[in-house]
């Protein structure tokens, strides 16, 4: 498994960001900072615009208003993206049904010529060990289980050794103790290599289970953000709704 002792982890500041639609603001005026090295969740109902955010912050949208800055550098300007190592762990994995789990994890690598086929069959094969997946190279996606394929996208995330990993609901769609492993391999990636972690989630279990900090996001406003026993004591009439049974779906999401 590997150790590393150096801490990697970037900021990330969120600036008065506003999109539209249409005519119709999704997100007004979003203010946050994500300290180095921390694992902060945004946690919010479907619809509340998460989604929209997370497009934003892996820089597939540019927003209407305000900036999205990395260590306070924008990253809409010219070659900020290209100084930092971000990965994306997605909703469903994102792994490529035609290659083996091996290929899948030194993609990038491959793709981009950065590693010899010698160095990224060694790096393949540490990564997916890092995640529990020791000896799966060979194996198809389809031969793995839900949990089994986050795993995997974790690890292709970390062949690039990332500074900063945003993650779309990480547990969703597995069962609970598979949505506890996935929680342990974000609490361990932290304390091993500092990594940044940005998770996108409706998940409270998991949230408050590993979060430094939460951040609640309704209709495209933070409603409260702080540890996640900050959050629980919150008296915001919006966090304690969902707190006891989730918020309502916005009429227009």
């Amino acid at each position: 498994m590997t150790t590393i002792t150096q801490k990697c982890g970037i900021g990330l500041q969120v600036r008065g960001l506003r999109k539209s639609y249409g005519g119709q603001e999704i997100l007004h005026g979003l203010d946050f900072e994500v300290r180095p090295g921390e694992i902060f969740v945004l946690m919010g109902p479907s619809g509340s615009g998460k989604s929209v955010l997370l497009r934003h912050l892996i820089g597939l949208e540019v927003p209407d208003e305000g900036d999205i800055q990395l260590d306070s550098q924008p990253i809409l300007a010219e070659d900020v993206m290209g100084k930092y190592r971000m990965a994306m762990v997605f909703q469903s994995g994102g792994l490529l049904n035609s290659l083996t789990v091996g290929e899948n994890v030194g993609l990038y690598l491959s793709e981009h010529q950065l590693k010899t086929p010698a160095e990224i069959a060694r790096i393949v094969a540490e990564k997916l060990e890092d995640v529990g997946l020791k000896g799966t190279e060979d194996k198809m996606p389809s031969e793995l289980s839900g949990g089994m394929k986050k795993r995997a996208a974790i690890a292709r995330a970390l062949a690039i050794e990332p500074q900063l990993i945003l993650y779309d609901e990480p547990t969703s769609e597995l069962d609970p103790l598979s949505s506890v492993v996935i929680a342990d391999e974000i609490v361990q990636l932290n304390q091993r290599i500092g990594v940044t972690s940005v998770i996108v989630s409706h998940d409270r279990d998991l949230s408050f289970g590993i979060a430094d900090r939460v951040a609640v996001i309704n209709e495209g406003r933070i409603v409260s953000i702080g540890t996640p026993e900050e959050i629980r004591r919150s008296p915001d009439p919006m966090v304690r709704e969902f707190l006891a049974a989730g918020f309502k779906r916005p009429a227009n999401p």
